[in-house]
């Protein structure tokens, strides 16, 4: 059970991080000297209440993966992210468990990134951390909670994504993600997360069940995509996927080729999306 210092450790530490810093746009008068709640919602992954209700001390039991996505958002370090797991009555992860921090290298990375749709996931493709122009192409993952987050679930049990696909494209897409999965699990076999996400998708998946006896192992890699979305319609991106070194991420990143009718609706669908400034 949380304790009442973990909400006032959480307002602390959003007041010191710069709006700037985590890729939004600040200006006007603002109440709070770093993130709002709102921002620090939309970089963890988790409602704007549920934020609300852990500093005033109202929600006592956050989970072991809102914690983590809090701590990524808040930008902690190492010393301070396992404080605030002790905070929550949570046990760190040990070092044979698929990493979730993540590096300063990799938010000096997204801070410059500022215009580009760019996802972070885990090894066993979790997503821990979406820019606010990812949020807006993909969807907003403030409304994606548990298995929903990963995207081998998704795209075996769950929803999917707005990306196109064809029959024979979204079979390549789950071959290559089961078989990735599959390497992850060989170099991380003691983590229970990702033993349950194995359970349920060969318990409830016929096809991965399929894919995982058969012993594949690879890396999935991304390439050429469509987006279809609700919006702006479809939007044609060149989708590349970094390995961070020595923490096992994975940098999702989508851009478009310069002065094309995509490039112009991705730049719309990114203004259209950004937080307004106060004031």
């Amino acid at each position: 059970m949380a304790t009442a210092e973990f909400g006032q450790a959480v307002r602390r530490w959003r007041d010191r991080v710069a709006p700037e810093a985590a890729g939004l746009r600040s200006g006007g008068h603002r109440r709070a000297s770093g993130l709002r709640r709102e921002e620090l919602a939309l970089l963890a992954g988790i409602s704007v209440d549920y934020v609300t209700r852990l500093e005033q001390g109202r929600a006592t039991n956050p989970s072991l993966q809102v914690v983590e996505a809090l701590a990524r958002a808040l930008r902690l370090s190492g010393p301070e992210r396992v404080h605030l797991l002790s905070l929550a009555g949570l046990v760190a992860p040990g070092p044979g468990t698929v990493p979730s921090q993540l590096t300063p290298g990799v938010h000096r990375l997204l801070d410059r990134l500022t215009g580009i749709p760019v996802g972070v996931y885990d090894a066993a493709w979790t997503l821990l951390l979406a820019n606010p122009p990812y949020a807006a192409l993909m969807g907003d993952p403030c409304d994606w909670h548990g298995y929903e987050r990963n995207g081998v679930w998704r795209n075996f049990l769950g929803p999917g994504s707005r990306v196109r696909h064809t029959p024979g494209s979204r079979l390549d897409l789950q071959t290559a993600m089961a078989a990735d999965l599959r390497a992850t699990a060989g170099r991380y076999p003691n983590d229970d997360h990702l033993r349950g996400l194995v359970r349920e998708l060969r318990a409830k998946s016929p096809l991965f069940a399929e894919l995982w006896e058969s012993g594949t192992v690879n890396r999935h890699e991304a390439g050429h995509k469509v987006v279809d979305h609700p919006d702006v319609g479809p939007v044609t991106l060149d989708c590349d996927v970094m390995s961070v070194a020595r923490s096992d991420l994975r940098l999702m990143i989508y851009t478009a080729e310069p002065g094309t009718e995509d490039a112009q609706r991705l730049t719309t669908l990114i203004r259209q999306s950004a937080p307004t400034p106060v004031g």
